[in-house]
């Protein structure tokens, strides 16, 4: 295998601490050690971003570990897939399965274009792409074949806020010795 087709959520496995999180940081460096080409379409990186901005927004990344995500996400080395043919095949892919949008079918679209394997972390998408896809992959049956925990993450609580201070005025009122106040008068 020379390269695989990702999709989002395999990278924000990578990004964030969630079930598969061991299992594609294996995955990743399996990967890595046999030169694999990373592939996607460019849906890719606005994804991931959304989901990394949705973590910070909630309160379940800190605003510094959401910054330091990005920046590792957009160190991803993924070639971008792009042209008129991929999205004519992500349509017919998203027709043939009765998919209501096309961003799933693009990666689907740009595995099968490239004759690769595509990797998920997303099951329902797994089992949309149906049986005659073999080269669709799960993370999920990854780290059951290779026996990787896939324990659900500890709740993290948001660190306690103080509570907001008292607004500051914009500008001090004056005092009532100030001569200022009186000379408008």
């Amino acid at each position: 295998m020379d390269r695989v087709c990702i999709d989002a959520s395999l990278a924000v496995a990578w990004l964030t601490y969630e079930r598969y999180t061991a299992a594609a940081n294996a995955l990743g460096r399996e990967w890595s050690s046999e030169g694999v080409e990373l592939l996607a379409p460019p849906v890719f990186h606005a994804e991931v971003v959304s989901v990394l901005r949705q973590q910070v927004f909630f309160k379940r990344m800190l605003p510094e570990e959401g910054d330091e995500a990005l920046s590792i996400c957009l160190d991803i080395p993924v070639r971008i897939i792009e042209g008129q043919e991929l999205y004519r095949k992500a349509w017919s892919i998203a027709s043939e399965l009765q998919l209501p949008t096309c961003y799933d079918s693009l990666y689907l679209a740009a595995a099968e274009m490239n004759g690769c394997e595509f990797w998920t972390a997303d099951k329902k998408l797994v089992g949309a792409a149906g049986t005659g896809r073999s080269w669709v992959k799960w993370l999920g049956e990854y780290s059951q074949q290779k026996k990787i925990s896939t324990a659900e993450p500890p709740k993290l609580e948001a660190p306690k806020q103080e509570p907001p201070k008292q607004a500051i005025p914009r500008h001090e009122a004056p005092k009532l010795d100030d001569p200022g106040l009186w000379r408008k008068f």
